[in-house]
């Protein structure tokens, strides 16, 4: 294992994912320890979701390691990263300055560890922060991210979602992106069906959202595809059937495409995701899968006078054909139905009113909060009264 940035100049942000001997064997975990030595770690800022810690195993897996350094543990936060959370790590940082910061946990732990140590140094308030992200400055403090769950990806990106107020910010910076990921795909053995379902979708709706990203290069695409493939064949037997090759197969499509939403981040179904998530309590990668169906049935009607993607239609029309082709399907119809099947048979509702989000007027409170930066990303220009009619075809 190579860590590609020194303790002591860490102005480039390369992430070294560790995978057991390259194969996904049992105990890439452990290589948690020779990253806090070649770090030369003798403190440890752990951030971790506590009942994930626990039932992973990761406890148990990393307990060694700590025997001769000195840990300070952040845990209690709530689940979607709250300021409020942020700043009681900030302050509790800075108190008790650590060498390095360890993430474990979901995406919320490992997002909300990105932000203690993007805003821990920084001589500008939080707020300042968040609605100006050039702000920001490099990190002194490294960071190891050990996710466990299959599906955000957060241990391979450079931005990490924050809430304040009930509005979802995201936070960008290359000093964001963690300096290690351990994936080590034993840790998700123990997550339930429910879960496994959820954060695999979000692993789907990423790959598919990354390929028809306006952002998307040769290099994302790869990760996406790769990724897409492999949620594919393995989410369902994950739910129902976990054995570890399914197992392993979702934390790699994971990680793939955090490495590519990392290039491009994401579009539409992210951005109309957050108040879905936030105000009704639907799990973050189910929100988002709510509504990809139907979106890539809205983007294969991409035309001349609505294109955003400054490589054209038929750019956009061959990368809808390509994810068309991964889900078996010939038109885009078929492909929604597809998303739809393939989320009923792991237990996930399709419609918005089996989630209790009915009205009029809940509809329009969703499509008017849409997460701009993230709609401007999707190859088709969407309007609100769009975006209106494309959630009544869900209700």
């Amino acid at each position: 294992m190579t860590i590609r940035s020194a303790h002591s100049n860490l102005l480039r942000r390369d992430t070294t994912s560790i995978w057991g001997q390259q194969t996904f064997e049992p105990g890439c975990a452990s290589q948690v320890g020779a990253a806090l030595t070649q770090l030369g770690a003798k403190s440890v800022f752990l951030v971790v979701d506590r009942p994930a810690y626990e039932m992973s195993g990761a406890r148990s897996e990393l307990a060694s390691l700590w025997e001769d350094r000195d840990v300070v543990e952040f845990d209690g936060f709530a689940n979607n990263p709250q300021i409020e959370d942020v700043l009681h790590g900030v302050e509790q940082y800075r108190r008790v300055p650590c060498d390095v910061i360890v993430a474990v946990g979901g995406g919320t732990a490992l997002d909300i560890a990105k932000l203690i140590r993007c805003l821990t140094g920084l001589r500008h308030p939080p707020a300042d922060i968040i609605a100006d992200n050039s702000l920001i400055e490099n990190s002194a403090c490294p960071m190891v991210a050990v996710p466990t769950t299959a599906g955000t990806g957060a241990e391979a990106t450079h931005f990490a979602v924050l809430y304040r107020g009930g509005v979802k910010h995201s936070v960008a910076h290359p000093s964001i992106l963690p300096e290690v990921a351990v994936v080590d795909w034993r840790l998700t053995r123990s997550l339930p069906p429910r879960i496994t379902a959820e954060t695999g979708l979000d692993a789907l709706s990423q790959a598919i959202e990354s390929l028809w990203c306006i952002h998307s290069t040769e290099e994302s695409m790869s990760y996406s595809v790769a990724a897409l493939e492999l949620a594919l064949d393995n989410l369902e037997t994950a739910v129902h059937a976990p054995i570890d090759a399914a197992r392993a197969g979702m934390s790699r499509a994971a990680h793939l495409t955090g490495k590519a939403i990392n290039i491009t981040k994401t579009t539409a179904p992210h951005a109309i995701s957050y108040k879905i998530s936030y105000d009704f309590g639907v799990a973050h990668g189910h929100a988002v899968a709510l509504t990809l169906g139907p979106i890539l049935a809205f983007n294969a009607g991409v035309t001349e006078s609505d294109v955003t993607d400054p490589r054209g239609v038929e750019h956009v029309r061959r990368v809808i054909d390509l994810i068309l082709l991964k889900l078996g399907c010939k038109e885009a119809t078929s492909g929604r139905a597809r998303i739809a099947e393939l989320m009923e048979s792991i237990g996930c509702q399709t419609r918005l009113n089996e989630l209790g989000i009915e009205g009029h007027l809940t509809r329009k409170s969703i499509a008017e909060s849409v997460n701009v930066d993230r709609l401007r990303n999707n190859p088709r220009k969407i309007t609100i009264l769009q975006l209106m009619q494309l959630l009544e075809s869900i209700q």
